[in-house]
């Protein structure tokens, strides 16, 4: 977990939303991803999609069977879907998104037995390291915001 919180801390640097994901497979990081979607313009360029890809790029297949996700945040709707499509086996999450969260919060579609996967799902991993970023980044925004 530690690796996905650096790399929401790049997102941070990048003045995005400070969510980091990192994919591993046999003990080994295989995928990163942070935040980019004002970097790149893309709505679906969250740090979870961005991880899976790059997993996918390094071992040649879409399918990242025993595969374990680290995110510093709650997986959206989308990203769930992307983690279930690609049959991620674990994922590990920071803190619970009671706005977007897919996996606990708003739905829990990653266990909810309605897909064809379920993927075992761990929270609360460096919660408070993650909201802190979250804290710190929305803290800024509103700074910037005309009065």
């Amino acid at each position: 977990m530690f690796a996905a919180l650096q790399e929401a801390e790049k997102a941070l640097e990048e003045n995005e939303v400070p969510i980091g994901a990192v994919v591993v497979k046999d003990k080994k990081i295989i995928g990163r991803g942070y935040n980019q979607v004002e970097k790149l313009k893309d709505a679906t360029a969250h740090a979870e999609m961005i991880a899976v890809t790059a997993a996918a790029n390094n071992i040649g297949n879409w399918r990242l069977n025993d595969c374990s996700v680290y995110v510093t945040l709650e997986p959206c709707i989308m990203c769930t879907g992307a983690l279930l499509s690609s049959r991620i086996s674990e994922l590990f999450f920071s803190t619970f998104d009671p706005k977007f969260g897919a996996c606990g919060s708003l739905y829990n579609l990653a266990q909810d037995g309605k897909t064809n996967h379920k993927i075992q799902i761990y929270s609360g991993i460096y919660s408070d390291e993650s909201k802190r970023l979250l804290q710190e980044f929305f803290s800024l925004i509103k700074k910037q915001k005309p009065s």
